[in-house]
């Protein structure tokens, strides 16, 4: 069973830091990949054409058994998920009346690229707001809106908003049912929860690095499925060509591109201080394993539901949580003011996101860090009477 892993971590002891959907704070680990990496270009001399491929092809293969793809060649490193996301809308087919499924609410990443093609090509962007009222869950209204006009349904693997956590295996067979094509923004849970890509066999997931991945802004890793085999990518980097690794023959030009997802990649991919970090976040996260990073934050967020409700707030229906982040809903403008006071006094960091409170701890985060949590919530519904 996995313990606190705050030592590995260089947060002010007094902070209580519960927004790793936000942010992870940079581990040391990390850190020193990064500066050793800045420290290599002081002398050029010591950068030799494999360590232009090397780091990044590690770091595709432990992308690769992260989320248990067999096939590391299909692993781009792209700049960030509206870049994953958009090679994914250009390359993937949408004829004039299909319609492309997103959730209300979804980050603007996975909804802006999809407005662009569907414009492009008379498209429909069709919406599913979640349920209100009632037993139906969001996952069951997204299944509700697959149809045979359905070319793409594009989500992330849960609602950054609260977390909610939509049954993506259910949802990808609905998909393949109906000939279409699944496009998956994991970055609010790969690193955290499992994710089993020959499963859930997407056309593309795309994660970036900077939050559950424990890496640096301006990675973000992408697995492109067949369907965006042979695609045109959007930009025409020479290190995506074979025989790149050959500089004195670099222009002898390449039309063709290396095997996979390499096509995808952006330029200068071989960032000497960002990769070194991205690989040291991977490692750390296979060391630990996701599934006990994932029974760990479930452990933590478990307390914090139980105490939620027990004040009044609400929480997500118990079949859509999911284990690192909770969205505690606010009954009141005033109550909301009061909550904000509260955590600003005892220096607990949280999101707002839509009409939740979102909290999203990690590793590093105990009990104490609940505690002062709580603490925060009895204090606004104090300030309005309990029951209230």
């Amino acid at each position: 069973m996995l313990n606190c892993q705050r030592d590995a971590f260089q947060l002010p002891a007094d902070a209580h830091y519960l927004n790793c959907a936000y942010m992870s704070p940079l581990m040391r680990r990390v850190e020193d990949a990064g500066v050793e990496g800045i420290r290599r270009k002081r002398n050029p001399a010591d950068v030799h054409p494999a360590d232009f491929f090397d780091e990044v092809n590690r770091v595709r293969g432990l992308f690769a058994q992260l989320i248990q793809a067999g096939d590391a060649t299909r692993v781009a490193v792209v700049p960030s998920v509206s870049y994953g996301l958009t090679a994914a809308a250009r390359n993937l087919p949408l004829e004039a009346g299909q319609s492309v499924v997103v959730a209300a609410g979804q980050m603007p990443s996975n909804v802006y690229c999809w407005r662009r093609v569907a414009a492009e090509r008379q498209g429909v962007v069709r919406t599913v707001a979640a349920p209100v009222e009632g037993d139906r869950t969001f996952t069951e209204a997204i299944l509700d809106a697959i149809d045979e006009r359905t070319a793409v349904v594009a989500l992330g693997t849960v609602h950054w908003f609260d977390g909610r956590r939509f049954d993506i295996e259910a949802i990808a067979d609905r998909v393949r049912d109906v000939g279409a094509n699944l496009v998956l923004d994991g970055t609010q849970s790969v690193g955290a929860m499992a994710f089993d890509v020959e499963r859930i066999r997407p056309a593309a997931i795309v994660a970036a690095c900077y939050k559950w991945l424990l890496g640096p802004y301006s990675v973000t890793l992408a697995w492109y499925g067949p369907e965006m085999d042979g695609g045109v990518p959007l930009e025409e980097a020479w290190l995506a060509r074979p025989g790149s690794d050959d500089f004195a023959r670099l222009a002898e030009y390449q039309d063709d591109f290396r095997p996979g997802a390499a096509r995808y990649d952006v330029g200068e991919t071989a960032n000497f201080a960002l990769m070194p970090m991205a690989r040291a976040g991977l490692e750390q996260l296979l060391e630990w394993s996701v599934e006990e990073i994932a029974a760990y934050c479930g452990r933590l967020t478990a307390e914090i539901v139980r105490a939620a409700e027990e004040l009044g707030y609400a929480v997500a229906d118990p079949r859509e949580r999911s284990p690192h982040i909770i969205g505690v809903r606010l009954r009141s403008a005033a109550k909301g003011e009061a909550l904000r006071d509260a955590l600003t006094a005892r220096n607990v960091q949280v999101s707002v996101r839509g009409d939740a409170i979102r909290i999203s701890p990690n590793v590093y985060n105990d009990l104490d860090d609940v505690a002062a949590l709580v603490g925060a919530l009895e204090e606004a519904v104090g300030w309005e009477g309990r029951g209230a």
